[in-house]
């Protein structure tokens, strides 16, 4: 089989487990923001933005430093593969440990920090939330390291599907925020469990390990420094302003930002499942001796993403009044503009999905951690500053402006690694704003007509009908290639 047959099969399973994760997931969002009130969704919300917070510390960057080394020594020595899963396992059972701990004594403390003593009893549910989203997350982790996507795409179509049934039916049966955090916990338990099962039988059995190398163990652990610095920036980027639009303005301004962070989300989900298949092939391409290999691939991933984002972004701010309004209702009008403005986040997702974990594989994990600890300093300042002049606009301010400078910087750092065509990209993006532009005024010729529902799915589907006549006319999409790629 080709790389390329490989490449599409694998996007194909990531990608069916995201689809799974975007449609419960929509309607979890939608459901859970029609039965809880603003102040409880906002409550919920801000919960889960401590825990994912809290989160960082018990994974420490461990689950992707391991599957940098399974993604190199698979090829070179496998039978080092035992001892990367044991070792980093071990080191994650511990940091659980004393995260958790920590956390169960001082949930009181932190939910009177933050000014919300509604939190608290959140917060002790909190350290299963935790403990079993972290072991989830490490074991899908080590399937990106063996390029096993299907069992991980699996993995999360069960987490998510699992979250949205379990989530929706505690809070039907009168559970409230409380009920809905369950859910969520029961679902990364089942997901951990079943994970680690098939980590074991399918992958740690399958090798015959022979002596542990010398100085495996500390360039393992050595790498999750990076590792963690980015993911801490990550959470600071990611949890920390929503913290702080809970602070300064409360779960009524958190309930408006996050519903329009878990919309962009799932908009960017396929992009996700790409850069999440694409990953490891970089290194491993690169362990071969293969750079232009990578490059290339590289570069058609990101001009597919920019050709389908770019215009997805600007029909998101044409729409996003009527559809908050018609899907989520009146109370969430607050959300309208800073959904508009995390429109433009959403490019930039796009083609930081594509680089950044691809950095890390690569092993660029200290200088794309310099660049987002920048970037989220900066962030943190400018929340800081805009949440109490503007308000929640704020938030989605600096999100943008950090993100664009992150964005730029990891693009430079991917170039130095495999010398991507800087002019093409450029020609490219030139044809792909131009088609932006003239599906963008087809789009708001017909907004005057939007009432409903119908329309506004007649709305999303002239702009798309229009986008796909004109990147197939001029090219930039050949749907025979990316057919025979899937196929």
């Amino acid at each position: 089989m080709s790389l390329a047959s490989e490449l599409g099969d694998r996007f194909k399973a990531e990608f069916m487990g995201r689809a799974v994760s975007v449609i419960s997931g929509a309607i979890l969002i939608i459901v859970l923001a029609r039965l809880l009130d603003p102040d409880g969704y906002g409550l919920l919300f801000l919960a889960i933005s401590v825990l994912g917070t809290i989160q960082l510390i018990s994974k420490l960057g461990i689950a992707k430093s391991a599957a940098r080394y399974i993604s190199k020594y698979k090829e070179s020595d496998p039978d080092q593969i035992p001892h990367i899963i044991k070792f980093s396992f071990i080191l994650n059972i511990g940091s659980i440990l004393i995260v958790c701990i920590l956390l169960l004594i001082g949930h009181n403390f932190l939910a009177d920090l933050i000014g919300e003593p509604d939190l608290a009893p959140l917060l002790v549910l909190g350290v299963f939330f935790v403990a079993f989203a972290t072991l989830a997350t490490y074991v899908r982790l080590i399937f990106q390291g063996f390029e096993a996507i299907k069992p991980a795409g699996a993995l999360q179509a069960i987490d998510r599907g699992l979250r949205a049934v379990l989530a929706i039916g505690f809070v039907i049966l009168g559970y409230g925020a409380v009920g809905a955090l369950v859910g969520y916990i029961v679902a990364h338990t089942a997901a951990a469990a079943l994970g680690l099962g098939f980590l074991y039988f399918r992958f740690y059995r399958g090798f015959s390990p022979s002596g542990i190398e010398v100085g495996l163990r500390r360039r393992i652990a050595e790498y999750t420094v990076p590792l963690t610095a980015t993911s801490t920036a990550r959470i600071i980027d990611k949890r920390v302003d929503t913290i702080l639009v809970g602070v300064f303005i409360g779960p009524i301004g958190v309930a408006y930002y996050t519903l329009s962070r878990q919309i962009i989300e799932f908009i960017v989900t396929p992009i996700e499942a790409l850069g999440f298949t694409l990953s490891p092939t970089y290194e491993s391409e690169k362990v071969k001796g293969n750079t232009d290999i990578a490059a290339r691939i590289y570069e058609e991933a990101l001009t597919h993403g920019l050709m389908l984002y770019i215009p997805a972004a600007a029909g998101l701010i044409l729409v996003s009044e009527p559809l908050i309004y018609i899907v989520f209702g009146e109370e969430y009008a607050g959300a309208v503009p800073v959904l508009q403005i995390l429109g433009i986040y959403a490019v930039l997702q796009s083609v930081k999905v594509l680089t950044d974990n691809g950095l890390d594989f690569l092993g660029r994990a200290r200088e794309r951690a310099i660049a987002k600890s920048v970037a989220a300093v900066l962030n943190l300042i400018f929340n800081i500053i805009l949440i109490p002049r503007i308000g929640v606009i704020g938030a989605a301010v600096a999100t943008v402006i950090t993100d664009a400078m992150y964005t730029i910087v990891n693009v430079y750092i991917m170039h130095t690694e495999i010398k991507i065509q800087i002019i093409h990209l450029v020609r490219q993006v030139s044809v792909i704003l131009t088609i932006t532009l003239i599906m963008s005024i087809v789009v708001y010729s017909t907004n005057g007509f939007l009432d409903g529902f119908i329309s506004l799915f007649v709305m999303v589907g002239v702009g798309v009908v229009t986008w796909f006549i004109l990147v197939t006319s001029t090219g930039l999409l050949n749907t025979k290639k990316v057919y025979s790629k899937l196929t």
